[in-house]
């Protein structure tokens, strides 16, 4: 998509998770559903060096590796058992990264902007909190996320 001309931002509340298809022979591509997306993000590590030579009594500052930060998904639960499949899957043994997209779409639910999570591993599955009080709080599942690579795109 375009850029907007009035450089207007895109609204955070319309937006799209698709699992992909296991690579290994785990299982089948699904969309999560999620309520919530948080920890998209990226680290650049930096290593200093200066030599005996450099004239300028400071450091320099050299780029190196990277690293993606954890991702968290919630969803409501509402009966699927996908999600925690694919964390008990990987806990018993099972080597099964996915790639894991994330449409942002804009008001008119066209696709503005895609994340694109490589090799990502379920790391962490927390279930809901239960109170028997009630309050009208819904029932959430969430899935924490350790990618390899995290791609930007329009």
């Amino acid at each position: 998509m375009p850029e907007r001309d009035d450089r207007r931002p895109y609204g955070a509340f319309r937006f799209v998770v698709e699992f992909a298809a296991s690579t290994s022979g785990g299982g089948a591509a699904f969309h999560g559903f999620c309520s919530d997306v948080s920890g998209l993000g990226s680290e650049l590590n930096i290593s200093e060096y200066r030599d005996g030579e450099d004239k300028v009594n400071t450091v320099r500052k050299i780029p190196n590796t990277y690293k993606v930060d954890e991702v968290t998904l919630k969803r409501g639960l509402y009966g699927s058992t996908d999600l925690f499949q694919w964390f008990n899957d990987v806990r018993k043994g099972l080597y099964d990264p996915r790639s894991v997209t994330i449409t942002l779409n804009d008001e008119s639910d066209q696709r503005a902007v895609v994340f694109k999570l490589g090799n990502a591993h379920p790391k962490k599955w927390v279930g809901p909190t239960l109170v028997a009080k009630g309050g009208g709080e819904v029932a959430m599942e969430e899935l924490h996320l350790a990618p390899e690579s995290i791609e930007y795109e329009k």
